[in-house]
């Protein structure tokens, strides 16, 4: 549990930053004569709201967590004030966790902490005004048996691909997918700012997870109901600021939860690119995918689209086609359909309809797609070393099925 939090009249981290370099004069006033006093309080009821001691999500395990909003709301307040024990550094008790405290996030002044902030500050702002009432659950969920990819004779569903929009603004409805670190939230707490620490920024509740979910493995994901987005922002990592309040008008569940569910799965990391064509990397993207797009059995309605894109791409080095194929492949064998966001990429949101709509044409099952990436891989990538194919994937597809008889 946290340990007491001590009044505050002036927040200085190292010396280095005053949270007053956050906000307009005026709201640095405000900050310090009331929102400050009133996050104190409301980290001091900790023992009052979470009277048991916080479960964990552990590795090799199917468990979820619900809690009110105003639980997480406490719990994140003693994020804010770094009043966990043991979570400043990873000491053996919870070195297989993400840090929870924000002691990083105030370690400089940089520009892009100070718009973290902003975020950070308008969440606080909003939920001591008024604090919302509804429900938020954390799923940490185990693939069992992953499917027999080669074998499948399910063929592709639905897919709307477009440039321009984006995952949180325009995937309403859908399973929105949070292209995770395999400790969640990836950098959020201190420098990082893409995909996974935005959404974490703009819909705050989910940094909780960070505090009782261990790092995720080849055969898991976490899927979070019921968070409430809080602020809106303009850019991306180093043009990423933080433009001002959100009204969350998202509807609620019987739960009271808002109907936004977050799905976190996290990317191999590739600093070969040929690496990635490997069978084995290929089995392991397609069955966290699937582990995260999938339901259980029991669930018989209709299920909503996946809201995704460029997963694990950037960074970590993975090839846009290739994960979108995956992704594609993935989506088909849950039964969803797909929403795919290129984020201002034209020609990839033109190279994969093309290609979805080449295979779709042609009636390829998700088994015969899979024995299309074992042969690219086979017959151009191995012969390659350590230079990228003189064939493209999508190259080799189309003319691979074009040879077969009846292909249009």
């Amino acid at each position: 549990m946290p340990q007491p939090v001590f009044g505050l009249r002036q927040v200085k981290v190292n010396g280095s930053l005053a949270l007053s370099k956050v906000l307009e004069p005026d709201a640095a006033e405000s900050l310090f004569d009331s929102l400050l006093p009133d996050m104190v309080q409301l980290a001091l009821r900790a023992s009052e709201l979470c009277t048991k001691a916080m479960p964990l999500l552990k590795a090799g395990m199917t468990h979820s967590i619900t809690m009110s909003q105003e639980q997480v709301a406490c719990l994140l307040a003693n994020a804010f004030f770094c009043t966990f024990p043991r979570r400043n550094s990873r000491s053996k008790e919870y070195w297989n966790y993400p840090d929870i405290n924000f002691v990083r996030l105030f370690e400089s002044s940089s520009s892009r902490k100070i718009e973290k902030l902003k975020t950070i500050m308008c969440y606080f702002e909003s939920i001591t005004e008024r604090m919302p009432t509804g429900l938020v659950t954390f799923t940490r969920k185990r693939l069992g048996k992953p499917p027999d990819w080669k074998s499948s004779q399910i063929r592709l569903t639905k897919l709307h691909i477009t440039c321009e929009g984006t995952i949180e603004d325009d995937g309403y409805g859908m399973l929105q997918v949070d292209f995770a670190n395999q400790f969640v939230g990836g950098g959020v707490t201190s420098s990082g700012l893409v995909q996974e620490e935005i959404r974490f920024l703009i819909n705050p509740e989910l940094i909780a997870s960070r505090l009782f979910t261990e790092a995720l493995e080849d055969n898991d994901c976490l899927i979070i109901t019921g968070t409430e987005q809080y602020s809106k922002y303009t850019g991306y990592a180093q043009t990423y600021q933080w433009s001002g309040r959100h009204h969350d008008a998202t509807p609620r569940d019987a739960w009271q939860r808002r109907c936004t569910e977050i799905v976190a799965i996290d990317a191999l990391q590739f600093r070969n690119f040929l690496e990635q064509f490997h069978p084995c990397k290929i089995n392991r993207e397609l069955n966290k995918a699937y582990c995260g797009f999938a339901r259980p059995e029991v669930q018989k309605e209709e299920l909503a689209a996946v809201a995704t894109g460029n997963w694990g791409c950037g960074v970590f080095g993975g090839d846009t086609r290739l994960k979108a194929l995956l992704q594609m492949l993935a989506a088909a064998e849950a039964g969803r359909d797909v929403a795919y966001f290129t984020f201002g990429d034209s020609q990839l949101m033109t190279d994969v309809h093309n290609i979805h709509s080449f295979l779709t044409l042609n009636n390829i099952t998700v088994g015969e797609v899979y024995g299309l990436l074992q042969q690219y891989y086979s017959s151009v990538c191995k012969s390659c070393h350590s230079r990228r194919p003189d064939v493209s994937l999508y190259s080799f597809i189309y003319r691979q099925v074009r040879s077969l008889p009846g292909a249009r």
